[in-house]
């Protein structure tokens, strides 16, 4: 038959929308550090088969969320401080690489829209929602991304960042979060200022300050 003109709404991938979930729940602490994690059970929980669950798994071991281990399949990964300091170098480097790309072609609609991120995030941190908070800063940094037109850059930021939010959860519910805030208005107002070197440093800053939980046992090398 031929191929039907129609053009349909676009909608995730299966695979996608499972290693999404998937991800999620283990950043926001449904499924602990070295919790178990049973394909059979997740494909259950997720209403899909066991396919996209271990291709999720997969993808989910590449970015370091998830790790095999002999005798017990696959297992959350703990909060190492080593894999967060490797996650922080280079998803810092992205931010300031796209950042730098994106301030010449930022619009005065994307400015405000980190400007209405920046405010919700701010507003979300005072009132103790750390899910929201975490949010409203994946929204603000997001215009930058977008507005950069980098998919390279745009995917690396993709794979690690999960890394970091999940230590991002003790940072925005500590007095951290209104540091950020104002490393965001910062931020903000470089770009307005067509200040692409200086947005560039501000927002590499800003994700190397992420506080990274001390996890080796004391005396070990860091």
């Amino acid at each position: 038959m031929p191929t039907p003109t129609e053009r349909l709404a676009p909608r995730p991938l299966l695979r996608d929308d499972v290693y999404a979930r998937l991800r999620d729940a283990i950043v926001d602490g449904t499924f602990a550090p070295d919790e178990q994690l049973r394909d059979g059970d997740l494909a259950a929980w997720l209403g899909v088969s066991r396919t996209p669950v271990r291709e999720a798994l997969l993808e989910l071991s590449r970015a370091g969320l998830v790790r095999a281990v002999p005798g017990r399949s696959t297992v959350v990964a703990p909060i190492e401080t080593a894999a967060i300091r490797d996650a922080q170098a280079v998803v810092a480097a992205m931010h300031a690489l796209v950042v730098r790309t994106a301030v010449p072609r930022l619009t005065p609609a994307d400015l405000e829209r980190m400007r209405e991120a920046n405010a919700d995030f701010a507003a979300a941190h005072a009132a103790g929602d750390t899910d929201a908070a975490l949010r409203a800063d994946a929204a603000f940094h997001a215009v930058a991304v977008a507005a950069a037109g980098n998919t390279a850059a745009a995917a690396v930021i993709a794979q690690y960042d999960p890394v970091l939010r999940r230590a991002e959860r003790v940072r925005f519910g500590s007095h951290e979060g209104a540091a950020s805030a104002a490393r965001h208005d910062e931020l903000i107002a470089r770009c307005t200022a067509g200040d692409a070197d200086g947005a560039a440093r501000i927002a590499e800053h800003t994700w190397q300050s992420l506080t990274i939980p001390a996890t080796e046992p004391e005396g070990s090398p860091s």
